[in-house]
Protein backbone atom coordinates (compact mmCIF):
# COMPACT_ATOMS: atom_id res chain seq x y z
CA UNK A 1 0.00 0.00 0.00
CA UNK A 2 1.34 3.61 -0.92
CA UNK A 3 2.34 5.67 2.39
CA UNK A 4 -0.36 8.15 1.83
CA UNK A 5 -2.97 5.80 2.14
CA UNK A 6 -1.26 3.88 4.66
CA UNK A 7 -3.59 5.12 7.42
CA UNK A 8 -6.60 3.94 6.12
CA UNK A 9 -5.69 -0.02 7.58
CA UNK A 10 -4.51 1.66 10.71
CA UNK A 11 -8.07 3.62 11.32
CA UNK A 12 -9.67 0.72 10.19
CA UNK A 13 -7.55 -1.84 12.69
CA UNK A 14 -8.87 0.87 15.59
CA UNK A 15 -12.27 0.79 14.76
CA UNK A 16 -12.39 -2.70 14.63
CA UNK A 17 -10.39 -2.93 18.38
CA UNK A 18 -13.22 -0.13 19.89
CA UNK A 19 -15.99 -1.84 18.41
CA UNK A 20 -17.02 1.26 16.06
CA UNK A 21 -16.49 -1.27 12.69
CA UNK A 22 -19.65 -1.31 10.82
CA UNK A 23 -20.43 -5.22 9.78
CA UNK A 24 -23.65 -4.58 7.24
CA UNK A 25 -26.02 -7.50 6.80
CA UNK A 26 -26.88 -8.33 3.04
CA UNK A 27 -30.30 -9.04 2.75
CA UNK A 28 -31.26 -12.30 0.17
CA UNK A 29 -34.61 -11.62 0.20
CA UNK A 30 -37.68 -8.47 0.15
CA UNK A 31 -37.76 -5.96 2.51
CA UNK A 32 -40.33 -7.22 5.16
CA UNK A 33 -40.84 -8.43 8.90
CA UNK A 34 -38.79 -11.26 8.51
CA UNK A 35 -35.93 -11.05 6.07
CA UNK A 36 -32.99 -14.00 5.04
CA UNK A 37 -29.26 -13.42 5.75
CA UNK A 38 -26.74 -16.04 5.34
CA UNK A 39 -29.52 -18.44 4.34
CA UNK A 40 -31.24 -17.97 7.57
CA UNK A 41 -34.45 -15.92 8.18
CA UNK A 42 -34.78 -13.68 10.70
CA UNK A 43 -36.96 -11.04 12.24
CA UNK A 44 -36.43 -7.53 11.55
CA UNK A 45 -36.58 -5.16 13.88
CA UNK A 46 -34.52 -2.33 12.17
CA UNK A 47 -35.96 -1.62 8.51
CA UNK A 48 -37.98 2.19 7.97
CA UNK A 49 -40.48 0.15 6.14
CA UNK A 50 -43.12 1.17 8.38
CA UNK A 51 -46.13 0.18 6.31
CA UNK A 52 -44.89 -2.66 3.90
CA UNK A 53 -44.90 -0.61 1.03
CA UNK A 54 -41.62 -2.02 -0.08
CA UNK A 55 -43.00 -5.22 -1.23
CA UNK A 56 -46.43 -4.65 -1.50
CA UNK A 57 -47.59 -6.67 -5.09
CA UNK A 58 -49.72 -3.46 -5.79
CA UNK A 59 -46.60 -0.89 -5.68
CA UNK A 60 -44.37 -3.42 -7.60
CA UNK A 61 -46.91 -3.88 -10.63
CA UNK A 62 -47.19 -0.23 -10.90
CA UNK A 63 -43.48 0.23 -10.71
CA UNK A 64 -43.24 -2.56 -13.41
CA UNK A 65 -46.08 -1.12 -15.44
CA UNK A 66 -44.12 2.12 -15.46
CA UNK A 67 -41.18 0.75 -16.41
CA UNK A 68 -42.67 -0.87 -19.26
CA UNK A 69 -43.73 2.69 -20.74
CA UNK A 70 -41.20 5.03 -19.36
CA UNK A 71 -37.96 2.60 -19.42
CA UNK A 72 -35.31 2.42 -16.31
CA UNK A 73 -34.03 5.94 -16.05
CA UNK A 74 -34.61 9.77 -17.43
CA UNK A 75 -30.99 9.76 -18.87
CA UNK A 76 -30.51 13.25 -17.97
CA UNK A 77 -30.58 14.91 -15.40
CA UNK A 78 -33.93 17.43 -14.84
CA UNK A 79 -32.78 20.93 -15.42
CA UNK A 80 -31.86 19.45 -19.14
CA UNK A 81 -34.03 16.68 -20.11
CA UNK A 82 -34.88 14.40 -17.63
CA UNK A 83 -38.15 15.63 -16.09
CA UNK A 84 -40.71 13.37 -17.28
CA UNK A 85 -44.73 13.93 -17.11
CA UNK A 86 -44.91 11.46 -14.00
CA UNK A 87 -42.59 13.99 -12.29
CA UNK A 88 -44.47 16.30 -12.55
CA UNK A 89 -47.44 13.74 -11.61
CA UNK A 90 -45.76 12.55 -9.11
CA UNK A 91 -45.43 16.16 -7.24
CA UNK A 92 -49.02 17.28 -8.13
CA UNK A 93 -49.87 14.52 -5.89
CA UNK A 94 -47.28 14.79 -3.06
CA UNK A 95 -48.42 18.66 -2.98
CA UNK A 96 -51.95 17.55 -2.49
CA UNK A 97 -51.56 15.00 0.33
CA UNK A 98 -49.28 17.12 1.91
CA UNK A 99 -51.68 19.98 1.98
CA UNK A 100 -48.98 22.53 0.59
CA UNK A 101 -49.02 24.57 -2.76
CA UNK A 102 -45.97 22.64 -4.19
CA UNK A 103 -43.81 19.79 -3.73
CA UNK A 104 -40.86 18.52 -5.78
CA UNK A 105 -38.61 15.52 -5.24
CA UNK A 106 -35.29 14.40 -4.81
CA UNK A 107 -32.91 11.36 -4.96
CA UNK A 108 -33.36 10.95 -1.34
CA UNK A 109 -34.36 12.57 1.44
CA UNK A 110 -30.66 13.36 2.27
CA UNK A 111 -30.18 15.36 -0.88
CA UNK A 112 -33.30 17.32 0.27
CA UNK A 113 -31.89 18.52 3.10
CA UNK A 114 -28.41 19.24 1.57
CA UNK A 115 -30.63 21.03 -1.36
CA UNK A 116 -33.04 23.24 0.57
CA UNK A 117 -31.02 24.28 3.22
CA UNK A 118 -28.56 26.16 1.70
CA UNK A 119 -30.78 27.48 -0.96
CA UNK A 120 -32.71 29.29 1.98
CA UNK A 121 -29.95 30.26 3.97
CA UNK A 122 -26.75 31.66 3.39
CA UNK A 123 -22.93 33.85 4.20
CA UNK A 124 -24.77 36.16 6.90
CA UNK A 125 -27.69 34.14 7.59
CA UNK A 126 -28.07 32.41 11.06
CA UNK A 127 -29.89 28.75 11.44
CA UNK A 128 -31.35 27.84 14.53
CA UNK A 129 -31.33 23.61 14.80
CA UNK A 130 -32.09 21.44 17.50
CA UNK A 131 -29.12 19.56 18.92
CA UNK A 132 -30.90 16.15 18.15
CA UNK A 133 -31.39 17.17 14.60
CA UNK A 134 -30.57 14.31 11.75
CA UNK A 135 -26.91 14.49 10.44
CA UNK A 136 -28.37 15.32 6.99
CA UNK A 137 -29.35 18.52 8.76
CA UNK A 138 -25.81 19.19 9.97
CA UNK A 139 -24.02 18.49 6.84
CA UNK A 140 -26.60 21.53 5.09
CA UNK A 141 -25.95 23.59 7.43
CA UNK A 142 -22.52 23.47 7.26
CA UNK A 143 -22.92 23.80 3.81
CA UNK A 144 -24.27 27.40 3.92
CA UNK A 145 -22.08 29.48 5.95
CA UNK A 146 -24.38 30.87 8.19
CA UNK A 147 -24.13 30.60 11.51
CA UNK A 148 -25.58 27.81 12.85
CA UNK A 149 -26.64 28.24 16.34
CA UNK A 150 -27.89 25.31 18.54
CA UNK A 151 -30.13 24.87 21.14
CA UNK A 152 -31.32 22.54 23.74
CA UNK A 153 -33.91 19.58 22.84
CA UNK A 154 -37.19 20.74 22.33
CA UNK A 155 -36.42 23.15 25.37
CA UNK A 156 -38.71 26.13 24.13
CA UNK A 157 -36.67 28.60 26.74
CA UNK A 158 -33.47 27.64 25.50
CA UNK A 159 -35.33 28.40 22.40
CA UNK A 160 -36.82 31.54 22.95
CA UNK A 161 -33.51 33.01 24.60
CA UNK A 162 -31.63 32.30 22.07
CA UNK A 163 -33.90 34.22 19.32
CA UNK A 164 -34.49 36.85 21.82
CA UNK A 165 -30.20 37.25 21.83
CA UNK A 166 -30.46 37.10 17.80
CA UNK A 167 -33.49 39.46 17.25
CA UNK A 168 -31.94 42.49 15.65
CA UNK A 169 -30.02 40.00 12.84
CA UNK A 170 -30.15 41.27 9.78
CA UNK A 171 -29.93 38.13 7.25
CA UNK A 172 -32.55 35.62 7.34
CA UNK A 173 -33.08 33.51 10.26
CA UNK A 174 -34.10 29.86 9.73
CA UNK A 175 -34.59 27.20 12.50
CA UNK A 176 -34.62 23.73 11.10
CA UNK A 177 -35.87 20.68 13.32
CA UNK A 178 -36.60 17.00 12.74
CA UNK A 179 -40.71 15.92 13.19
CA UNK A 180 -39.92 12.83 14.84
CA UNK A 181 -36.55 12.63 15.92
CA UNK A 182 -34.93 9.14 14.59
CA UNK A 183 -33.05 7.85 17.78
CA UNK A 184 -35.57 8.89 20.46
CA UNK A 185 -39.22 8.65 18.63
CA UNK A 186 -40.17 12.00 20.37
CA UNK A 187 -42.18 14.39 18.58
CA UNK A 188 -41.10 18.37 17.71
CA UNK A 189 -42.85 20.45 19.78
CA UNK A 190 -44.25 22.21 15.98
CA UNK A 191 -47.49 24.07 17.47
CA UNK A 192 -44.45 26.37 20.20
CA UNK A 193 -41.84 26.38 17.94
CA UNK A 194 -44.73 28.27 14.88
CA UNK A 195 -45.41 30.52 17.37
CA UNK A 196 -41.66 31.21 18.64
CA UNK A 197 -41.48 31.89 14.98
CA UNK A 198 -43.97 34.11 13.75
CA UNK A 199 -43.43 35.84 16.52
CA UNK A 200 -39.97 36.34 15.76
CA UNK A 201 -39.55 36.32 12.19
CA UNK A 202 -38.03 33.41 11.40
CA UNK A 203 -38.37 30.88 8.91
CA UNK A 204 -39.66 27.47 9.96
CA UNK A 205 -38.68 24.22 8.51
CA UNK A 206 -39.34 21.08 9.65
CA UNK A 207 -37.80 17.45 8.60
CA UNK A 208 -40.09 15.31 8.45
CA UNK A 209 -38.67 11.86 7.43
CA UNK A 210 -40.01 9.64 10.21
CA UNK A 211 -43.61 11.22 10.63
CA UNK A 212 -44.77 10.80 7.64
CA UNK A 213 -46.93 7.83 7.47
CA UNK A 214 -46.74 7.56 11.29
CA UNK A 215 -48.83 11.28 12.29
CA UNK A 216 -51.46 13.19 10.86
CA UNK A 217 -54.67 12.06 8.64
CA UNK A 218 -53.53 9.21 6.22
CA UNK A 219 -49.82 9.50 7.16
CA UNK A 220 -49.39 13.20 6.08
CA UNK A 221 -46.79 14.20 8.73
CA UNK A 222 -46.59 16.23 11.75
CA UNK A 223 -47.81 19.70 10.25
CA UNK A 224 -51.17 17.72 9.25
CA UNK A 225 -51.27 16.22 12.97
CA UNK A 226 -50.69 19.64 14.81
CA UNK A 227 -52.92 21.35 11.92
CA UNK A 228 -50.46 24.01 11.28
CA UNK A 229 -50.82 24.19 7.59
CA UNK A 230 -50.25 27.26 6.35
CA UNK A 231 -47.60 28.14 9.11
CA UNK A 232 -44.74 26.19 8.37
CA UNK A 233 -42.77 27.29 5.72
CA UNK A 234 -41.11 24.37 4.57
CA UNK A 235 -41.52 20.42 4.47
CA UNK A 236 -38.79 18.18 4.58
CA UNK A 237 -39.50 14.09 3.76
CA UNK A 238 -38.34 11.28 2.06
CA UNK A 239 -40.46 7.95 0.33
CA UNK A 240 -37.74 5.48 1.24
CA UNK A 241 -39.66 4.37 5.26
CA UNK A 242 -43.34 5.03 5.16
CA UNK A 243 -43.69 5.01 1.43
CA UNK A 244 -41.45 1.55 0.85
CA UNK A 245 -39.66 2.93 -2.28
CA UNK A 246 -36.75 5.67 -2.68
CA UNK A 247 -36.40 9.81 -3.24
CA UNK A 248 -37.08 13.04 -1.27
CA UNK A 249 -39.60 15.45 -0.87
CA UNK A 250 -39.94 18.88 -0.15
CA UNK A 251 -43.12 20.62 -0.32
CA UNK A 252 -44.21 24.09 0.96
CA UNK A 253 -46.70 27.10 1.03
Amino acid sequence: MAVSMAFMSEELDRMKREGLYGNIRTLESPQGATVKIDGKDYLNLCSNNYLGFANDPRVCKRAKDMIDKYGIGPGAVRTIAGTMDIHLELERKLAKFKGAEAAITFQSGFCANLAVIPTLTGDGDLIFSDSLNHASIIDACRLTKAQVIRYEHSDMKDLRTKLTAHANHKGKKLLITDGVFSMDGDIARLPEIVELAEEFGVIVAVDDAHGEGVLGKGGRGIVDHFGLHGRVDVEIGTMSKAFGVMGGIVSGI
